[in-house]
C-alpha cells in the first residue's frame, strides 16, 4: 500500500469516526431534553455507544454546564420581561454550521411569549417590491421580548450575492443602509446582537454526508444547500466583505467557532448571557390553592372512542 492509499484509507477512517460522532450528537439532542426528570449520572451510564471514559466524562461536564447556562437564561428571561428590555440576537454562518442547534438550546426552556425565532422563507412576489428591511422589521420585539433570527437581512450578503439573487445595485445599497439601520435599531432601544457561526471545509463536508446518511436530517439538505458547497470559496468572499462593512461599533461581529458543535453552544450562551446585565428577579412565593369541590357537579362520561388507542404502556 503506497502513500496515497495510507492517505486515502486515514480519511475515510475518519469520516466514519465523524459521521459516528454526529451520530452520538444526534442522541444527545435527545437526551437533552429529558434532563429534568433523569439523574446526570443515568445519563452518564445511558451513554453505552461512548467510545469510553473520556467521552462520557465530556458528555456529562458538557449536560451540567448546559443545564446551568438553561438555568442563567431563565433569569435573563424574567428580566427581560421585568424590565421590558428589548433584544434582538441574529444567528448567521454557513450551512450546518450549527445555528439551529444553539437556537433549539437556548429557547427549549423558555417561554415562546417572551423569546421567540424567527426563520423567514425566501421573498415572495410582493415582497421582492418592498423596502429590503421591511419584512423583517414587522417581526422586531415589543418591549419585554427577545427575537432570535435564523438567518437573517444579511441574506443579502451572502446567499443573495453568491446565487445571483439580488443586483450589484442592491447589493451596494444594502451595505450603505444596514449601518444605519441598525444603529436606527440601537438609538431606539433595541439591543442588537449579531453572531457568525464558523466552521470549516471539512467540517461542512462532514455534516452534509451525516444528513444524507441519517432519513431524519434530509429534510436539512435543500439544493441551496448542495450548490453551497459548490460555491464554497465564493461565500467565503462574501463573508469576508460583510464582515469586513459591517463590523460597527454599536453592533459588532461576534465570532463562535463551530467545529465542536457542543462546545460552540457553550460559548455562544456563555458570551450572550456576558453581555445582558440582568440581575435575578424576585417572584412571590407560589402557593398552590385547594381544589374546590361542589356536591351537585357531576363529571360526564368520555365516550371510549374519543379515546387514543394506548399502543405504548
Amino acid at each position: 500500500m503506497d502513500n496515497g492509499d495510507n492517505v486515502d484509507l486515514q480519511r475515510r477512517i475518519e469520516q466514519e469516526r465523524r459521521l459516528e460522532q454526529d451520530l452520538l450528537d444526534s442522541y444527545d439532542e435527545e437526551l437533552e431534553l429529558e434532563l429534568d426528570d433523569r439523574r446526570f449520572d443515568d445519563l452518564a451510564a445511558d451513554g453505552g455507544m461512548a467510545t469510553g471514559a473520556d467521552d462520557r466524562e465530556r458528555r456529562q461536564r458538557y449536560f451540567r454546564e448546559l443545564l446551568r447556562l438553561q438555568c442563567e437564561l431563565v433569569k435573563l428571561q424574567d428580566w427581560v420581561a421585568a424590565t421590558r428590555h428589548r433584544m434582538v440576537i441574529l444567528f448567521e454562518g454557513r450551512d450546518a454550521a450549527g445555528k439551529g442547534g444553539v437556537i433549539k438550546r437556548i429557547t427549549q426552556r423558555l417561554n415562546p411569549r417572551v423569546v421567540r425565532t424567527v426563520a423567514l422563507p425566501a421573498p415572495n412576489d410582493r415582497e421582492r417590491t418592498q423596502w429590503y428591511f421591511q419584512r423583517y422589521v414587522t417581526h422586531l420585539p415589543a418591549a419585554g421580548e427577545i427575537v432570535l433570527f435564523d438567518r437573517s437581512w444579511y441574506n443579502r450578503a451572502g446567499v443573495e450575492r453568491v446565487m445571483g439573487f439580488c443586483s450589484d445595485e442592491e447589493y451596494e445599497e444594502f451595505f450603505r443602509s444596514v449601518p444605519e439601520f441598525e444603529r436606527m435599531l440601537v438609538r431606539s432601544g433595541i439591543q442588537v446582537v449579531k453572531y457568525w457561526f464558523s466552521i470549516t471545509d471539512d467540517e461542512q463536508h462532514l455534516r452534509f454526508l451525516g444528513r444524507i446518511h441519517d432519513p431524519l436530517k434530509q429534510w436539512k439538505l435543500s439544493p441551496m444547500d448542495l450548490e453551497s458547497r459548490v460555491r464554497w470559496e465564493k461565500y467565503t468572499e462574501a463573508k469576508e466583505v460583510m464582515l469586513e462593512r459591517t463590523h460597527i461599533p454599536e453592533v459588532p461581529w461576534w465570532i463562535i467557532q463551530a467545529v465542536d458543535k457542543k462546545a460552540a453552544r457553550l460559548n455562544c450562551i456563555s458570551h450572550l448571557l456576558s453581555l445582558v446585565p440582568y440581575t435575578e428577579i424576585e417572584h412571590p412565593r407560589v402557593v398552590l390553592p385547594e381544589r374546590v369541590r361542589h356536591p351537585e357537579y357531576t363529571r360526564n362520561p368520555v365516550p371510549p372512542e374519543m379515546f387514543v388507542p394506548e399502543t405504548f404502556v
